[in-house]
């Protein structure tokens, strides 16, 4: 401990050289789903508050770049998102972001985009948007999960395919909105770790729906992002996101599996690279079976056991930890599963 101790006090000099937080969003509304929804009422809120609490927030090629060129951006700084292209994000969202003048993003799929649905900007709207300095990024063709593989596929035929939708979608984006940026969004946030090589085999950055801060030694796999719509969109729980810290914590063998049975996996270990915080105050909840304990191995490594069996569906393991050397800020690290049922089969998207 004393060791952890001393070394944060040294760590405490650059450890804020970088924390930058991305914000997911879908809609803007009042009239759709509630679970991915902000009202337009509250996304005025939300800005507002980056506003009057000194929040920078710049562009996702920004933040990009300064990962790629391992440079540092402001402190408190935040990337907007948004997936799938709906209307409202033109006609209730940017009205409001451009009162800030707040760059953002929206990651579209160019197969629902060319339905022509009512519900969804058209090529025309996404083109004047992007010549105003929007971002247009992949969202996949037609919005399909990555880790559902058809009976009868294996592993390398169905991301061989998929190869094909993903650079297709990315050239008639380009073709439609003269950009081309490489960002991919995991649909439904699925992912598992033969998907994360396959992105970077394909050059491309992606990211996630799982929790987490962003730095300059974040997985470009699965870079993190908070989702901000209901039920998360009180300004408490958004106050606490836009202050996360990022976790240096390490993922590796069998740890990094995301697709289980249920039952099927038990445990999980993870190595943490940072020492500004207490290992006591270490806490790591998981979605349906609330606080776990938590078995340190060292100064390094901690297991968790899970206390039941994971439950079926997208299952998160959230961990914090306060910092030593900024109070009021925690360090957030997440961890997703999906989980099938016993028999094998797949829970509802």
């Amino acid at each position: 401990m004393k060791f952890r101790l001393l070394a944060a006090l040294c760590y405490c000099l650059h450890i804020t050289s970088f924390a930058t937080v991305i914000l997911q969003y879908h809609h803007v509304s009042d009239t759709t789903p509630a679970s991915t929804s902000i009202s337009p009422s509250q996304f005025a809120l939300h800005m507002q508050y980056l506003a009057d609490n000194n929040f920078e927030v710049i562009a996702l090629s920004s933040l990009m770049n300064s990962i790629k060129t391992q440079t540092a951006l402001p402190n408190k700084s935040v990337v907007i998102t948004f997936d799938d292209a709906y209307l409202d994000i033109l006609t209730q969202g940017k009205p409001i972001l451009d009162q800030h003048d707040y760059p953002f993003t929206i990651f579209i799929n160019p197969g629902i985009v060319e339905q022509n649905s009512e519900h969804y900007l058209s090529w025309q709207q996404l083109k004047v948007m992007a010549d105003d300095g929007v971002i247009i990024a992949n969202h996949g063709m037609a919005h399909d999960s990555l880790i559902r593989i058809p009976d009868g596929m294996t592993m390398q035929q169905w991301l061989a395919k998929n190869t094909q939708s993903l650079l297709s979608a990315e050239k008639i984006i380009a073709e439609k909105t003269g950009q081309s940026w490489r960002y991919f969004a995991y649909p439904y946030g699925e992912y598992n770790p033969e998907i994360q090589q396959w992105i970077q085999d394909n050059n491309f950055v992606a990211f996630s729906q799982q929790s987490g801060a962003v730095g300059l030694s974040t997985n470009t796999t699965i870079i993190p992002r908070f989702p901000a719509s209901q039920p998360y969109d009180q300004l408490p729980s958004l106050r606490d996101k836009l202050n996360a810290l990022p976790f240096s914590i390490r993922v590796e063998a069998e740890n990094q599996q995301t697709i289980f049975q249920q039952g099927e996996s038990t445990s999980v270990s993870f190595k943490v690279d940072v020492d500004d915080f207490n290992p006591e105050q270490l806490n790591c909840y998981i979605s349906g079976l609330g606080r776990q304990e938590i078995q340190w191995q060292g100064d390094e490594i901690f297991t968790i056991n899970y206390s039941a069996a994971l439950p079926t569906g997208r299952v998160r393991c959230n961990c914090t930890a306060p910092s030593i050397s900024e109070p009021g800020r925690y360090y957030w690290f997440s961890k997703p599963w999906f989980i099938l049922k016993e028999n094998g089969e797949w829970f509802p998207l």
